[in-house]
Parts: structure tokens; sequence; C-alpha cells
């Protein structure tokens, strides 16, 4: 049945998706900037993707941003957890070449934390389904059979070991019992001493030092392989 113009706008009329002029302003300015958000990272992506992998670029990028540095620095550090589209490694390298060792460390774990935080509380708050979306089943299978008084100690061990998959740990990690404070504290002090070697590399490279910085690359490699390699045995001691 076909409708006359006079008609469609009758039942056009008659159909209210707002509860009040207030709310479908507000509708109108949210839409906006969602819009202008999505416009912004559509551009960002298209230019800096390709550079995200590149150390040496991303260096560039990050010091073009003069004292924001390190504000930009801590951002990436943080999306990187939750979005993993950066090796954190990258970003702690660039972190010591550009601000020495003890303040890009520092950097890199506030970043670090914001980001765990994060996915602690998106792990936690959409539960174990959204979880299967971004782990691999057989790690959370694994993570199951930990007996709940080693929680704790298990996932010290595999924050505190470079090489093995952290930041999916995060979101393991908000499935467990623990706090999420004792969960944030647990991955930051455990993530430490990993961060703290690769901007010592960093700032080795920085100063032209690169004998010592590949020394020091090399012991974080041999660790990162040997607990790869080992990862499993590692997990089936804290098996219940």
């Amino acid at each position: 049945m076909d409708l006359g113009l006079e008609q469609v706008q009758s039942l056009v009329g008659n159909v209210r998706l707002f509860r009040s002029s207030r709310t479908r302003r507000r509708f109108l300015v949210h839409a906006a900037i969602a819009l202008a958000v999505l416009a912004a990272t559509v551009l960002l992506v298209r230019r800096y993707v390709p550079i995200l992998t590149d150390a040496s670029a991303l260096r560039t990028v990050i010091r073009g941003f003069g004292a924001l540095g390190p504000l930009v620095l801590v951002l990436l550090q943080a999306v990187q957890v939750v979005a993993a589209p950066i090796p954190g490694q990258v970003l702690g390298l660039v972190a010591g070449y550009l601000y020495g060792a003890w303040w890009g460390t520092l950097y890199n774990l506030v970043g670090i934390t914001l980001g765990s935080t994060a996915a602690f509380w998106f792990s936690r708050r959409y539960g174990r389904p959204y979880v299967e979306r971004i782990v691999h089943p057989d790690t959370l299978d694994r993570f199951d059979a930990i007996d709940d008084d080693r929680t704790r100690a298990a996932l010290f061990v595999f924050f505190l070991l470079p090489g093995l998959p952290d930041d999916a740990l995060c979101f393991v990690g908000g499935l467990t019992r623990l706090p999420l404070w004792q969960l944030v504290v647990i991955a930051a002090v455990g993530r430490a001493p990993a961060f703290f070697l690769v901007n010592v590399v960093g700032e080795f490279l920085g100063a032209g030092r690169l004998a010592a910085g590949l020394a020091v690359a090399a012991l974080v490699v041999s660790v990162s392989l040997v607990a790869y390699r080992y990862h499993r045995d590692i997990l089936a001691y804290f098996e219940s």
C-alpha cells in the first residue's frame, strides 16, 4: 500500500525517539563527539600505525611532541597493553633512549599500570566470554588449574619473566578472585625489572655505547628464550 507524503509525515511525527528535547540535544552532542573521535582515530591510525613497530621512527615521533613526549609515551604504553598493536619492549627502548633508564622506566611503568588496570577491569566487567576472544583457550585452561593459594605467585612469576605473554595475563588475571589493587601491584612490580633492563639498553644505545647495549639486550633475550621454552613447566608447578 502506497502512503502519501502527508501520511508519512503524520506517522513519523507520532514516533518519539527521545523523551524530551533536552535528551535529543544530548544525543546529538554525543553523536558529534563520537564522530569527531572516530575521525581523529582513523587519521592517527593511518598516519602512525606503519611506524609503531619501528623504534627509530617512533622515537622521532615522540621527540617531536617536545615536553609532551613523556605523556605520549605513557599513553602509547597504556594502549599497547589493551590493544597490543605496539610491542612494549619497543617503547621501552624508545623511553630509555630519550629519557634515560630511570625516567624511561618510570614513564613505562606508569603506562603499563594504567593499561593493566584497564585490562583487569575489562576482564572483570565482561567476564570469561570476553577473555576467551582474546586469550588462547589452552592458556585459560592451564590457569584454571592453578591452585587458588598460588595465584598471586603464579601471576608474579609470569609478569617477572620477560618473553611471556604478560599482556594477555592481565585479562586472565581479571578472572581471578584477587582484588583489583593486588592485581595492579603484582603486574607493575613483576614487570619492573625487565622494563628497567630494556630501558638500560635504550640509554646505552642513545649514549653510543653499542657493545654495552648489545650485552644487556643479549641477557634479556636469553632469559626470554629460556622462559618461553619452559613456560609450560613453570605453569605446571603452580597447578593443584
